[in-house]
């Protein structure tokens, strides 16, 4: 009897039914409601189980070990000592908006390397002095590309050719393209230095003339301006020292005349140039 309840309430287990008990002394007990509890979803996918399981961990890995953001220093281009044609574009850009007010010289100097820093401390940028890839990004954003006049607004261009004109002789050999000077003897350049030139309206005639008058420390009668170490060629028209090249560069013109900026290049070559030297003014 035994045996055969147990058989009945396996079934009972596996069917869900309702059963009616009893304990063997011909009495009858209430019924008894046996529920197998039904699988509402299926059994999970292993796959599916271990990636997301795989996520839940890089999750966690992020959460528990972020990657750190790049904390490297932008590139330094430009620093003090340097030179070259950039730094020529630097040093432009920064007479642009106002922190330099000399050169460009081409030369990464003491007064470059502190516009530097003046300009990177007004942008919140730190104050290195050195220009690095943000800093030149920011300046140019805020400046337009510079002439070349406007790179060598003091000077410093290299010479074109010598005119054919000027390889015999003692010459003043002067190019309007270049703007520079070359004192040559026999062809060969023994001095080369940056000249200004006359406005439109007065311009600096062209040809071949000569040196006819040297005057140290002459001073203009038609403009009551000095015009020290005066080499005259051509009427009124002389080489000789302008301070206001000195101090303006290319900004300015002259009346007609050749100007020199470096008084000491041309006191020197006052000394050398005699009359009758051989002037040629050409492009």
């Amino acid at each position: 009897m035994g045996r055969a309840f147990a058989a009945v309430l396996v079934l009972a287990l596996a069917c869900g039914c309702t059963v009616q008990g009893g304990d063997g002394d011909g009495k009858r007990h209430l019924p008894v409601r046996i529920e197998v509890p039904k699988r509402s979803t299926p059994p999970p996918d292993d796959k599916a189980s271990d990636k997301a399981s795989d996520n839940a961990s890089d999750d966690a890995s992020d959460k528990a070990d972020p990657t750190p953001e790049s904390s490297a220093a932008p590139a330094v281009l430009w620093s003090r000592g340097d030179s070259g044609l950039g730094v020529r574009e630097l040093q432009a850009r920064l007479r642009q908006v106002a922190w330099l007010y000399d050169g460009p010289t081409g030369s990464y100097d003491d007064l470059t390397e502190r516009a530097v820093k003046g300009f990177q401390g007004k942008r919140g940028l730190p104050r290195t002095g050195k220009t690095d890839t943000v800093t030149w990004q920011r300046l140019k954003k805020m400046t337009h590309e510079p002439g070349k006049w406007k790179l060598y607004l003091m000077g410093g261009q290299p010479a074109d050719a010598p005119d054919a004109r000027c390889l015999t002789g003692r010459v003043l050999c002067i190019s309007k393209t270049s703007r520079t000077l070359r004192w040559m003897v026999d062809g060969r350049t023994l001095t080369t230095v940056p000249v200004r030139f006359g406005a439109v309206g007065t311009p600096t005639r062209e040809g071949v003339f000569h040196v006819y008058w040297k005057s140290r420390h002459h001073v203009s009668t038609l403009y009551d301006s000095p015009m020290p170490y005066a080499m005259f060629f051509s009427g009124g028209q002389a080489v000789h020292y302008s301070a206001d090249f000195a101090a303006r560069g290319y900004a300015g013109n002259s009346h007609g005349c050749v100007n020199v900026r470096d008084e000491a290049a041309i006191a020197d070559l006052f000394a050398e140039v005699r009359n009758g030297d051989k002037v040629v003014v050409h492009w």
